[in-house]
């Protein structure tokens, strides 16, 4: 399960995701750092990424354009990059079986 991390959270989580998300990066990295969310959304569907943000923007567009890929929308308080780290993991399980539903768009964590 590969995440892909959009432009609002730090590329400094991608190593501390990694041993729990292989293959995962931040866009970036991939050189998608001033993409549209279209576009964004459109390299997580080509390359089997399940998007991480903190805002509606990629929850929308899969509203309107269906899944793949799949979201996961960190809501709250403004974390520290350790601390999105420890949400991701400690919601590892949860993640996953968003991405093996076929009815579920989007899980959120807080």
């Amino acid at each position: 399960m590969k995440l892909l991390l959009d432009e609002n959270l730090s590329r400094r989580i991608v190593p501390l995701l990694e041993p729990h998300f292989p293959g995962s990066t931040q866009v970036a990295l991939v050189g998608l750092e001033r993409a549209s969310d279209l576009d964004i959304w459109r390299f997580a569907r080509e390359n089997d990424f399940c998007i991480v943000t903190r805002d509606a923007d990629f929850y929308d567009l899969t509203l309107v354009h269906g899944i793949p890929p799949k979201v996961v929308w960190l809501r709250g308080a403004n974390p520290t990059k350790t601390a999105v780290a420890n949400i991701l993991i400690e919601n590892r399980d949860r993640i996953l079986d968003m991405l093996t539903a076929e009815e579920v768009t989007c899980v959120e964590l807080y």
